[in-house]
Protein backbone atom coordinates (compact mmCIF):
# COMPACT_ATOMS: atom_id res chain seq x y z
CA UNK A 1 0.00 0.00 0.00
CA UNK A 2 1.28 3.59 -0.50
CA UNK A 3 -0.50 6.82 -0.71
CA UNK A 4 -1.35 9.26 -2.77
CA UNK A 5 0.29 12.62 -2.06
CA UNK A 6 -2.09 15.01 -0.93
CA UNK A 7 -2.75 19.35 -1.15
CA UNK A 8 -0.88 19.47 2.22
CA UNK A 9 2.99 19.36 2.75
CA UNK A 10 2.11 18.90 6.50
CA UNK A 11 0.42 15.79 5.90
CA UNK A 12 2.86 14.33 3.05
CA UNK A 13 6.03 14.91 5.28
CA UNK A 14 4.22 13.38 8.03
CA UNK A 15 3.10 9.86 6.30
CA UNK A 16 6.65 10.11 5.21
CA UNK A 17 7.76 10.43 8.72
CA UNK A 18 5.99 7.59 9.99
CA UNK A 19 6.24 4.98 7.06
CA UNK A 20 9.84 5.11 7.87
CA UNK A 21 9.97 4.82 11.57
CA UNK A 22 6.88 1.60 11.20
CA UNK A 23 10.10 0.39 8.75
CA UNK A 24 12.52 0.61 11.06
CA UNK A 25 10.17 -1.18 13.71
CA UNK A 26 8.89 1.47 15.62
CA UNK A 27 5.10 -0.01 17.11
CA UNK A 28 4.05 2.48 19.43
CA UNK A 29 2.49 6.19 19.34
CA UNK A 30 0.89 7.90 21.92
CA UNK A 31 -0.21 11.50 21.41
CA UNK A 32 -2.43 14.51 23.01
CA UNK A 33 -4.83 15.90 20.23
CA UNK A 34 -3.95 19.78 18.52
CA UNK A 35 -4.43 21.77 15.84
CA UNK A 36 -0.98 21.98 15.01
CA UNK A 37 -0.41 18.78 15.06
CA UNK A 38 -3.20 17.10 13.08
CA UNK A 39 -1.01 15.88 10.23
CA UNK A 40 0.83 13.63 12.27
CA UNK A 41 -2.11 12.36 14.45
CA UNK A 42 -4.61 11.99 11.29
CA UNK A 43 -1.73 9.81 9.68
CA UNK A 44 -1.08 8.13 13.18
CA UNK A 45 -4.72 6.93 12.95
CA UNK A 46 -4.62 5.64 9.36
CA UNK A 47 -1.66 3.91 10.00
CA UNK A 48 -3.34 1.75 12.84
CA UNK A 49 -6.23 1.08 10.64
CA UNK A 50 -3.61 -0.73 8.23
CA UNK A 51 -2.77 -2.25 11.50
CA UNK A 52 0.77 -0.84 11.08
CA UNK A 53 0.79 1.34 14.70
CA UNK A 54 -0.04 0.64 17.68
CA UNK A 55 -2.19 4.40 18.84
CA UNK A 56 -3.08 5.42 22.45
CA UNK A 57 -4.79 8.78 22.67
CA UNK A 58 -4.59 10.89 26.24
CA UNK A 59 -6.07 14.14 26.44
CA UNK A 60 -3.00 15.33 29.16
CA UNK A 61 -0.35 15.55 28.07
CA UNK A 62 1.64 14.53 31.09
CA UNK A 63 -0.41 11.07 30.92
CA UNK A 64 0.52 10.21 27.72
CA UNK A 65 4.72 10.91 28.32
CA UNK A 66 4.17 8.36 31.63
CA UNK A 67 2.15 6.00 29.01
CA UNK A 68 4.88 6.09 26.47
CA UNK A 69 7.65 5.88 28.88
CA UNK A 70 5.87 2.64 30.42
CA UNK A 71 5.31 0.93 26.97
CA UNK A 72 8.74 1.75 26.07
CA UNK A 73 9.68 -0.23 29.48
CA UNK A 74 7.72 -3.06 28.49
CA UNK A 75 8.93 -3.28 25.13
CA UNK A 76 12.78 -1.99 25.04
CA UNK A 77 11.79 -0.34 21.86
CA UNK A 78 11.01 3.15 20.59
CA UNK A 79 8.03 4.88 21.45
CA UNK A 80 7.08 8.08 19.92
CA UNK A 81 4.83 10.87 21.66
CA UNK A 82 3.52 13.63 19.66
CA UNK A 83 1.98 16.95 20.99
CA UNK A 84 0.44 19.95 19.67
CA UNK A 85 3.01 23.15 20.57
CA UNK A 86 3.18 25.92 23.46
CA UNK A 87 2.71 24.24 26.77
CA UNK A 88 1.28 20.73 25.43
CA UNK A 89 5.50 20.29 24.99
CA UNK A 90 6.27 21.56 28.54
CA UNK A 91 3.99 19.13 29.86
CA UNK A 92 6.19 16.43 29.12
CA UNK A 93 9.45 17.41 30.61
CA UNK A 94 8.73 15.17 33.78
CA UNK A 95 8.65 11.67 31.90
CA UNK A 96 11.96 13.06 29.44
CA UNK A 97 13.24 13.77 32.43
CA UNK A 98 12.70 10.19 34.04
CA UNK A 99 13.24 8.68 30.93
CA UNK A 100 17.00 10.64 30.45
CA UNK A 101 17.93 9.13 33.82
CA UNK A 102 16.62 5.56 33.06
CA UNK A 103 17.93 5.44 29.65
CA UNK A 104 14.33 4.52 28.27
CA UNK A 105 13.75 5.39 24.53
CA UNK A 106 10.96 7.65 23.89
CA UNK A 107 10.69 10.03 20.49
CA UNK A 108 9.10 13.01 21.24
CA UNK A 109 7.18 14.75 18.60
CA UNK A 110 5.91 18.36 19.14
CA UNK A 111 4.19 20.25 16.35
CA UNK A 112 5.29 23.96 15.76
CA UNK A 113 4.79 27.44 14.14
CA UNK A 114 7.28 27.85 11.13
CA UNK A 115 10.47 30.74 11.81
CA UNK A 116 7.62 33.40 10.38
CA UNK A 117 4.97 32.87 13.40
CA UNK A 118 7.83 32.63 16.25
CA UNK A 119 8.96 35.79 18.16
CA UNK A 120 5.81 37.82 17.31
CA UNK A 121 3.50 36.73 20.22
CA UNK A 122 1.70 34.05 18.16
CA UNK A 123 -0.83 32.20 19.69
CA UNK A 124 0.58 28.83 21.62
CA UNK A 125 4.07 29.73 20.44
CA UNK A 126 7.22 29.26 22.13
CA UNK A 127 10.74 28.46 22.29
CA UNK A 128 10.29 24.79 21.98
CA UNK A 129 13.90 24.16 20.83
CA UNK A 130 16.02 23.22 23.49
CA UNK A 131 12.94 22.83 25.52
CA UNK A 132 14.41 19.71 27.23
CA UNK A 133 18.02 21.02 27.70
CA UNK A 134 20.22 17.97 28.44
CA UNK A 135 17.62 15.88 29.35
CA UNK A 136 17.26 14.74 25.74
CA UNK A 137 20.32 13.15 23.44
CA UNK A 138 19.44 15.38 20.44
CA UNK A 139 17.12 18.11 18.96
CA UNK A 140 15.72 18.12 15.24
CA UNK A 141 14.35 21.96 14.72
CA UNK A 142 12.85 20.93 11.16
CA UNK A 143 11.24 23.53 9.02
CA UNK A 144 7.85 23.70 7.72
CA UNK A 145 7.33 21.53 4.11
CA UNK A 146 6.34 23.67 1.22
CA UNK A 147 6.00 20.41 -1.21
CA UNK A 148 9.56 20.56 -2.13
CA UNK A 149 11.33 18.04 -4.06
CA UNK A 150 13.05 15.96 -1.68
CA UNK A 151 10.97 16.61 1.62
CA UNK A 152 9.61 13.52 1.41
CA UNK A 153 12.98 11.69 1.33
CA UNK A 154 13.91 14.04 4.15
CA UNK A 155 11.13 12.74 6.59
CA UNK A 156 12.37 9.44 6.31
CA UNK A 157 16.43 10.62 6.93
CA UNK A 158 14.99 12.25 9.94
CA UNK A 159 13.51 8.98 11.23
CA UNK A 160 16.28 7.18 10.84
CA UNK A 161 18.48 9.51 12.47
CA UNK A 162 15.92 9.76 15.06
CA UNK A 163 15.94 5.89 15.89
CA UNK A 164 20.09 5.58 15.87
CA UNK A 165 20.35 8.65 18.48
CA UNK A 166 17.71 6.90 20.43
CA UNK A 167 19.58 5.83 23.61
CA UNK A 168 17.12 8.06 26.27
CA UNK A 169 15.00 10.79 24.62
CA UNK A 170 15.03 12.17 21.62
CA UNK A 171 12.99 15.30 20.60
CA UNK A 172 11.84 16.36 16.70
CA UNK A 173 10.74 19.78 16.84
CA UNK A 174 8.71 20.32 13.77
CA UNK A 175 7.01 23.29 11.83
CA UNK A 176 4.04 22.91 10.00
CA UNK A 177 2.16 25.72 7.81
CA UNK A 178 -1.15 26.02 6.67
CA UNK A 179 -2.96 23.73 5.38
CA UNK A 180 -2.07 22.01 8.38
CA UNK A 181 -3.56 18.63 7.00
CA UNK A 182 -5.66 16.88 4.22
CA UNK A 183 -7.63 13.43 3.78
CA UNK A 184 -5.60 11.23 2.29
CA UNK A 185 -6.50 7.68 0.64
CA UNK A 186 -4.28 4.54 0.33
CA UNK A 187 -3.40 3.10 -2.79
CA UNK A 188 -2.90 -0.58 -3.42
CA UNK A 189 0.30 -1.82 -5.16
CA UNK A 190 1.71 -4.62 -6.79
CA UNK A 191 1.99 -7.62 -4.55
CA UNK A 192 0.32 -6.27 -1.32
CA UNK A 193 -0.49 -8.53 1.11
CA UNK A 194 -2.43 -8.03 4.47
CA UNK A 195 -0.83 -6.69 6.81
CA UNK A 196 -0.60 -8.40 10.32
CA UNK A 197 -1.86 -6.72 13.64
CA UNK A 198 0.48 -4.30 14.86
CA UNK A 199 0.57 -6.22 17.99
CA UNK A 200 2.29 -9.21 16.46
CA UNK A 201 4.20 -7.41 14.27
CA UNK A 202 8.14 -7.82 14.34
CA UNK A 203 10.44 -5.09 14.19
CA UNK A 204 12.58 -4.94 10.63
CA UNK A 205 15.65 -4.39 13.52
CA UNK A 206 15.03 -6.09 16.58
CA UNK A 207 18.17 -4.85 17.83
CA UNK A 208 17.86 -0.83 17.08
CA UNK A 209 20.67 0.32 19.94
CA UNK A 210 23.35 -2.71 18.66
CA UNK A 211 25.54 0.09 16.94
CA UNK A 212 25.19 2.48 19.71
CA UNK A 213 27.84 3.04 22.32
CA UNK A 214 25.94 3.02 26.19
CA UNK A 215 28.83 3.87 27.95
CA UNK A 216 28.22 6.90 29.59
CA UNK A 217 31.37 8.88 30.08
CA UNK A 218 32.54 9.50 33.47
CA UNK A 219 35.49 12.46 33.00
CA UNK A 220 36.18 12.47 36.66
CA UNK A 221 37.73 9.15 37.57
CA UNK A 222 38.99 7.93 34.15
CA UNK A 223 39.37 8.75 30.43
CA UNK A 224 36.55 7.54 28.13
CA UNK A 225 37.73 4.55 25.53
CA UNK A 226 36.89 1.25 23.94
CA UNK A 227 34.49 -0.57 26.47
CA UNK A 228 36.01 -2.27 29.65
CA UNK A 229 35.72 -5.69 31.19
CA UNK A 230 37.13 -6.47 34.57
CA UNK A 231 38.16 -9.48 35.67
CA UNK A 232 37.04 -10.47 39.19
CA UNK A 233 38.37 -13.58 41.30
CA UNK A 234 35.73 -14.93 44.16
CA UNK A 235 36.82 -13.68 47.27
CA UNK A 236 35.73 -13.39 51.19
CA UNK A 237 34.20 -9.57 52.46
CA UNK A 238 32.79 -9.17 48.60
CA UNK A 239 28.79 -8.41 48.15
CA UNK A 240 27.60 -7.67 44.97
CA UNK A 241 24.71 -4.45 45.10
CA UNK A 242 21.60 -4.63 42.49
CA UNK A 243 20.08 -1.19 42.04
CA UNK A 244 16.79 -0.34 39.54
CA UNK A 245 18.17 -1.55 35.76
CA UNK A 246 20.26 -4.22 36.45
CA UNK A 247 18.85 -7.34 35.80
CA UNK A 248 20.02 -10.79 35.89
CA UNK A 249 23.06 -10.34 34.83
CA UNK A 250 24.06 -8.92 38.59
CA UNK A 251 22.26 -12.03 40.75
CA UNK A 252 24.53 -14.27 38.02
CA UNK A 253 27.67 -12.88 38.86
CA UNK A 254 26.61 -13.11 42.56
CA UNK A 255 26.38 -16.56 41.95
CA UNK A 256 29.57 -17.14 40.12
CA UNK A 257 31.21 -15.58 43.34
CA UNK A 258 29.62 -17.26 45.61
CA UNK A 259 28.73 -13.47 47.48
CA UNK A 260 26.05 -12.29 49.13
CA UNK A 261 23.60 -10.47 46.63
CA UNK A 262 21.50 -7.01 47.82
CA UNK A 263 18.80 -6.91 45.59
CA UNK A 264 16.47 -4.00 45.82
CA UNK A 265 12.84 -5.14 44.51
CA UNK A 266 12.76 -3.30 41.18
CA UNK A 267 16.63 -4.10 40.49
CA UNK A 268 15.42 -7.28 37.89
CA UNK A 269 17.72 -9.43 40.46
CA UNK A 270 15.85 -10.05 43.60
CA UNK A 271 15.75 -13.80 43.35
CA UNK A 272 18.21 -16.68 43.70
CA UNK A 273 20.13 -18.61 46.73
CA UNK A 274 22.16 -15.52 47.42
CA UNK A 275 19.40 -12.77 47.91
CA UNK A 276 19.98 -11.22 51.53
CA UNK A 277 16.77 -9.52 51.74
CA UNK A 278 17.46 -8.08 55.73
CA UNK A 279 20.58 -6.32 54.00
CA UNK A 280 19.93 -2.94 56.14
CA UNK A 281 19.93 -4.59 59.38
CA UNK A 282 22.87 -7.14 58.69
CA UNK A 283 24.82 -3.36 56.85
CA UNK A 284 24.27 -2.13 60.44
CA UNK A 285 25.82 -4.90 62.24
CA UNK A 286 28.84 -6.16 64.08
CA UNK A 287 30.88 -8.90 61.87
CA UNK A 288 28.22 -8.33 58.85
CA UNK A 289 28.94 -5.07 56.97
CA UNK A 290 31.61 -3.84 59.00
CA UNK A 291 33.18 -6.82 57.20
CA UNK A 292 32.82 -5.41 53.52
CA UNK A 293 35.72 -4.85 51.74
CA UNK A 294 34.65 -5.33 47.87
CA UNK A 295 31.45 -3.95 46.39
CA UNK A 296 30.24 -5.00 42.75
CA UNK A 297 27.14 -2.10 41.83
CA UNK A 298 24.55 -3.17 38.98
CA UNK A 299 22.39 -0.25 38.16
CA UNK A 300 21.20 2.67 40.17
CA UNK A 301 20.32 1.71 44.03
CA UNK A 302 17.81 4.41 45.59
CA UNK A 303 15.86 2.79 48.01
CA UNK A 304 18.20 2.81 51.55
CA UNK A 305 20.59 5.00 53.25
CA UNK A 306 22.94 1.81 54.27
CA UNK A 307 24.48 1.11 50.24
CA UNK A 308 25.68 4.91 49.78
CA UNK A 309 26.88 4.71 53.50
CA UNK A 310 28.77 1.60 52.77
CA UNK A 311 30.35 2.75 49.35
CA UNK A 312 31.50 5.77 51.54
CA UNK A 313 33.34 4.39 53.80
CA UNK A 314 36.68 4.11 54.60
CA UNK A 315 38.78 0.86 52.93
CA UNK A 316 35.66 -0.32 50.66
CA UNK A 317 36.70 -1.12 47.19
CA UNK A 318 33.95 0.00 44.74
CA UNK A 319 32.90 -1.48 41.35
CA UNK A 320 30.32 -0.20 39.12
CA UNK A 321 29.23 -1.95 36.41
CA UNK A 322 28.04 1.25 34.13
CA UNK A 323 24.24 0.90 32.44
CA UNK A 324 23.16 3.94 30.07
CA UNK A 325 21.77 6.01 32.74
CA UNK A 326 22.41 9.72 32.66
CA UNK A 327 25.27 9.36 35.52
CA UNK A 328 27.24 6.84 36.85
CA UNK A 329 26.42 5.91 40.37
CA UNK A 330 28.91 7.65 42.38
CA UNK A 331 28.12 8.11 46.06
CA UNK A 332 30.13 10.97 47.92
CA UNK A 333 32.26 10.32 44.47
CA UNK A 334 34.22 7.75 46.62
CA UNK A 335 34.25 5.16 43.21
CA UNK A 336 37.49 5.07 41.57
CA UNK A 337 36.64 2.22 39.17
CA UNK A 338 33.79 2.05 36.51
CA UNK A 339 33.67 -0.63 33.72
CA UNK A 340 31.12 -1.36 31.14
CA UNK A 341 31.23 -5.04 32.31
CA UNK A 342 32.65 -7.67 34.41
CA UNK A 343 33.92 -11.55 34.44
CA UNK A 344 34.22 -14.08 36.95
CA UNK A 345 37.33 -16.71 36.79
CA UNK A 346 37.89 -19.01 39.02
CA UNK A 347 35.51 -20.94 41.46
CA UNK A 348 34.45 -19.90 45.13
CA UNK A 349 35.28 -22.59 47.55
CA UNK A 350 34.91 -20.65 50.99
CA UNK A 351 31.00 -20.62 51.52
CA UNK A 352 30.79 -19.72 55.18
CA UNK A 353 30.51 -15.70 54.27
CA UNK A 354 27.76 -16.79 52.13
CA UNK A 355 26.00 -18.63 54.48
CA UNK A 356 26.07 -16.51 56.99
CA UNK A 357 24.30 -14.14 54.89
CA UNK A 358 21.61 -15.33 53.89
CA UNK A 359 20.85 -17.83 56.60
CA UNK A 360 20.62 -15.03 59.10
CA UNK A 361 18.56 -12.74 56.93
CA UNK A 362 16.15 -15.38 56.49
CA UNK A 363 16.40 -15.60 60.19
CA UNK A 364 15.55 -11.56 60.55
CA UNK A 365 12.94 -11.86 58.72
CA UNK A 366 10.86 -15.03 60.71
CA UNK A 367 7.86 -14.06 62.33
CA UNK A 368 5.51 -15.78 65.22
CA UNK A 369 3.56 -18.33 63.08
CA UNK A 370 -0.34 -16.96 63.57
CA UNK A 371 -1.16 -20.43 62.13
CA UNK A 372 -4.03 -22.51 64.12
CA UNK A 373 -3.32 -25.16 66.31
CA UNK A 374 -4.25 -28.30 63.99
CA UNK A 375 -4.91 -30.21 67.24
CA UNK A 376 -7.19 -28.06 68.90
CA UNK A 377 -11.01 -28.35 68.95
CA UNK A 378 -13.04 -27.50 66.13
CA UNK A 379 -14.92 -24.69 67.39
CA UNK A 380 -11.14 -22.95 68.46
CA UNK A 381 -9.46 -24.35 65.13
CA UNK A 382 -12.26 -21.93 63.36
CA UNK A 383 -11.72 -19.01 65.85
CA UNK A 384 -8.31 -18.73 65.24
CA UNK A 385 -8.83 -18.80 60.83
CA UNK A 386 -11.34 -16.18 61.55
CA UNK A 387 -9.12 -14.08 63.58
CA UNK A 388 -6.46 -14.50 60.65
CA UNK A 389 -9.00 -13.54 57.69
CA UNK A 390 -9.97 -10.50 60.34
CA UNK A 391 -6.40 -9.42 60.95
CA UNK A 392 -6.43 -5.42 59.81
CA UNK A 393 -3.89 -4.77 57.06
CA UNK A 394 -0.40 -3.42 58.09
CA UNK A 395 1.86 -2.15 55.44
CA UNK A 396 3.97 -5.36 55.80
CA UNK A 397 1.00 -7.39 55.23
CA UNK A 398 -0.08 -5.32 52.22
CA UNK A 399 3.56 -5.53 50.44
CA UNK A 400 3.63 -9.74 51.25
CA UNK A 401 0.11 -9.96 50.03
CA UNK A 402 0.73 -8.09 46.65
CA UNK A 403 3.91 -9.79 46.06
CA UNK A 404 2.29 -13.63 47.14
CA UNK A 405 -0.21 -12.44 44.36
CA UNK A 406 2.12 -11.77 41.73
CA UNK A 407 3.43 -14.26 39.66
CA UNK A 408 5.73 -13.98 35.85
CA UNK A 409 3.44 -14.03 33.87
CA UNK A 410 1.85 -10.73 35.52
CA UNK A 411 3.93 -7.11 36.30
CA UNK A 412 4.11 -5.13 39.19
CA UNK A 413 4.79 -1.44 39.35
CA UNK A 414 5.97 0.15 42.54
CA UNK A 415 5.16 3.99 42.99
CA UNK A 416 7.46 6.06 45.02
CA UNK A 417 6.70 6.32 48.64
CA UNK A 418 6.91 4.01 51.84
CA UNK A 419 5.51 1.07 50.18
CA UNK A 420 8.20 0.30 47.96
CA UNK A 421 10.42 0.47 50.87
CA UNK A 422 8.51 -2.04 52.80
CA UNK A 423 8.21 -4.31 49.44
CA UNK A 424 11.98 -4.35 49.49
CA UNK A 425 12.52 -5.57 53.44
CA UNK A 426 10.15 -8.07 53.36
CA UNK A 427 9.71 -9.54 49.79
CA UNK A 428 11.38 -13.44 49.70
CA UNK A 429 12.98 -13.62 46.30
CA UNK A 430 10.95 -14.55 43.22
CA UNK A 431 11.81 -14.03 39.39
CA UNK A 432 8.93 -11.78 38.40
CA UNK A 433 8.64 -8.63 36.64
CA UNK A 434 9.11 -5.64 38.75
CA UNK A 435 9.24 -2.09 37.49
CA UNK A 436 9.36 1.31 39.12
CA UNK A 437 10.49 4.77 37.89
CA UNK A 438 13.32 5.63 40.12
CA UNK A 439 15.60 7.45 37.75
CA UNK A 440 14.47 10.43 39.54
CA UNK A 441 11.99 8.10 41.70
CA UNK A 442 9.34 10.64 41.24
CA UNK A 443 5.27 9.89 42.49
CA UNK A 444 4.39 11.69 39.11
CA UNK A 445 2.99 9.46 35.82
CA UNK A 446 3.06 5.97 38.15
CA UNK A 447 -0.48 4.86 37.15
CA UNK A 448 0.51 6.30 33.93
CA UNK A 449 3.36 3.51 33.52
CA UNK A 450 1.60 1.06 34.91
CA UNK A 451 -0.88 1.20 32.23
CA UNK A 452 1.58 1.63 29.14
CA UNK A 453 3.74 -1.65 30.96
CA UNK A 454 -0.15 -3.16 31.13
CA UNK A 455 -0.99 -2.31 27.70
CA UNK A 456 2.21 -3.42 26.11
CA UNK A 457 2.40 -6.67 28.12
CA UNK A 458 -1.15 -8.08 27.07
CA UNK A 459 -0.98 -7.22 23.69
CA UNK A 460 1.31 -10.53 23.55
CA UNK A 461 -0.57 -13.23 22.43
CA UNK A 462 -1.26 -15.69 25.22
CA UNK A 463 -1.06 -13.42 27.92
CA UNK A 464 -3.47 -13.48 30.80
CA UNK A 465 -1.61 -11.82 33.68
CA UNK A 466 -2.86 -8.51 35.11
CA UNK A 467 -0.39 -5.38 36.24
CA UNK A 468 -0.62 -4.66 39.86
CA UNK A 469 0.06 -0.79 40.96
CA UNK A 470 1.40 -0.58 44.44
CA UNK A 471 1.18 2.82 45.36
CA UNK A 472 0.57 5.42 48.28
CA UNK A 473 -3.00 7.62 48.25
CA UNK A 474 -0.85 10.94 47.16
CA UNK A 475 0.68 9.29 43.96
CA UNK A 476 -2.85 8.72 43.00
CA UNK A 477 -4.34 12.28 43.18
CA UNK A 478 -0.95 13.14 41.31
CA UNK A 479 -1.72 10.74 38.11
CA UNK A 480 -5.53 10.86 38.63
CA UNK A 481 -5.99 11.90 34.72
CA UNK A 482 -4.24 8.62 34.10
CA UNK A 483 -7.70 6.99 35.40
CA UNK A 484 -9.44 8.47 32.27
CA UNK A 485 -9.82 6.17 29.06
CA UNK A 486 -11.28 7.86 26.31
CA UNK A 487 -13.62 6.63 24.05
CA UNK A 488 -12.28 3.35 21.77
CA UNK A 489 -8.99 3.18 23.97
CA UNK A 490 -8.01 -0.40 25.06
CA UNK A 491 -8.51 -1.04 29.04
CA UNK A 492 -6.19 -3.38 30.50
CA UNK A 493 -6.47 -5.58 33.29
CA UNK A 494 -4.80 -3.58 35.82
CA UNK A 495 -5.35 -3.33 39.37
CA UNK A 496 -4.58 -0.13 41.08
CA UNK A 497 -3.35 -0.60 45.15
CA UNK A 498 -3.82 2.26 46.90
CA UNK A 499 -2.19 2.23 50.63
CA UNK A 500 -4.02 4.95 51.95
CA UNK A 501 -1.98 6.28 55.10
CA UNK A 502 -3.49 9.92 54.76
CA UNK A 503 -0.52 11.68 52.95
CA UNK A 504 2.45 11.62 52.68
CA UNK A 505 3.79 9.66 55.98
CA UNK A 506 7.37 8.75 54.43
CA UNK A 507 8.32 12.57 55.61
CA UNK A 508 7.96 11.04 58.98
CA UNK A 509 11.22 9.36 58.61
CA UNK A 510 12.98 13.07 58.63
CA UNK A 511 14.75 14.06 61.63
CA UNK A 512 12.46 17.50 61.94
CA UNK A 513 9.22 15.12 61.71
CA UNK A 514 8.80 15.07 65.62
CA UNK A 515 9.68 18.95 65.92
CA UNK A 516 7.70 20.80 63.63
CA UNK A 517 3.97 19.98 64.93
CA UNK A 518 1.33 21.67 62.60
CA UNK A 519 3.37 23.13 60.18
CA UNK A 520 5.12 19.52 59.60
CA UNK A 521 1.51 18.18 58.58
CA UNK A 522 0.50 21.39 56.64
CA UNK A 523 3.56 21.35 54.43
CA UNK A 524 4.82 17.96 54.46
CA UNK A 525 2.45 15.62 54.98
CA UNK A 526 -0.23 17.38 52.93
CA UNK A 527 -3.39 14.86 54.09
CA UNK A 528 -6.00 14.69 51.63
CA UNK A 529 -9.54 14.06 51.84
CA UNK A 530 -10.68 13.16 48.26
CA UNK A 531 -12.58 9.58 48.16
CA UNK A 532 -10.94 7.88 45.96
CA UNK A 533 -13.83 5.61 45.83
CA UNK A 534 -16.14 8.40 44.22
CA UNK A 535 -12.86 8.64 41.96
CA UNK A 536 -12.95 5.76 40.53
CA UNK A 537 -16.73 5.68 40.37
CA UNK A 538 -16.57 9.08 38.23
CA UNK A 539 -13.37 7.30 35.87
CA UNK A 540 -15.63 3.73 35.03
CA UNK A 541 -12.95 1.60 37.25
CA UNK A 542 -13.90 -1.20 39.73
CA UNK A 543 -13.55 0.15 43.35
CA UNK A 544 -13.18 -2.15 46.81
CA UNK A 545 -12.18 -1.35 50.04
CA UNK A 546 -10.02 -4.07 52.12
CA UNK A 547 -9.07 -3.38 55.48
CA UNK A 548 -8.60 -7.20 56.95
CA UNK A 549 -6.27 -9.94 55.43
CA UNK A 550 -8.95 -11.33 53.97
CA UNK A 551 -10.95 -9.06 51.94
CA UNK A 552 -7.22 -8.11 51.15
CA UNK A 553 -6.36 -11.66 49.50
CA UNK A 554 -9.80 -11.52 48.20
CA UNK A 555 -9.23 -8.43 46.05
CA UNK A 556 -6.22 -9.34 44.85
CA UNK A 557 -8.04 -12.27 42.90
CA UNK A 558 -7.41 -10.93 38.93
CA UNK A 559 -10.58 -9.49 37.37
CA UNK A 560 -10.79 -8.46 33.75
CA UNK A 561 -11.82 -4.76 34.33
CA UNK A 562 -9.58 -2.14 35.58
CA UNK A 563 -9.53 -2.04 39.29
CA UNK A 564 -8.67 0.56 42.68
CA UNK A 565 -8.31 -1.24 45.50
CA UNK A 566 -7.95 0.90 48.78
CA UNK A 567 -6.12 -0.50 51.37
CA UNK A 568 -6.87 2.05 54.88
CA UNK A 569 -3.39 2.12 56.24
CA UNK A 570 -2.43 3.74 60.08
CA UNK A 571 0.39 6.56 59.92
Amino acid sequence: MTIRPTNSPATNFSVALLEEFVRLGVRDIVLSPGSRSQAIALAAAEFEKQGLLRLRVRIDERVAAFLALGLAVETGSPVVVVTTSGTAVANLHPAVLEAHHSAVPLIIISADRPDSLRGIGSNQTTEQPGIFGAAVHQTWDVEAPTGAVGEMDSAAQLAREAVAAVNGPVHLNLSFDEPLSAPFVWQPTENDVAPEPAAHREPVFPDLFSDLDPVVENTTHQSPGAPTTLALSPSPATVVVAGTGAGARAEQVARELGAPLIAEVSSGAHFGPNLVVAYRELLNTANFGDRVARVIVFGHPTLSREIPALIQRRGVETVVVRHPSADDYNPGRCVRLFVDEVSVSGEATDRAWLGRWVTTSRQLLETESIAPDIDADAGTHAKSELAIVRTPVDRRMLAEAVWRATWPHDRLVLGASRLIREVDRVAPGKKISVHANRGLAGIDGTISTALGIALASQAEKGNEGVTRVLLGDLAIFHDVGALMFGAGEPRPRIQVIVGNDGGGTIFDGLEVAGQAGESFDRVLLTQQNASIEALAAAYGWRYISASTRGELDQALSAHPEPTIIEVPLGR
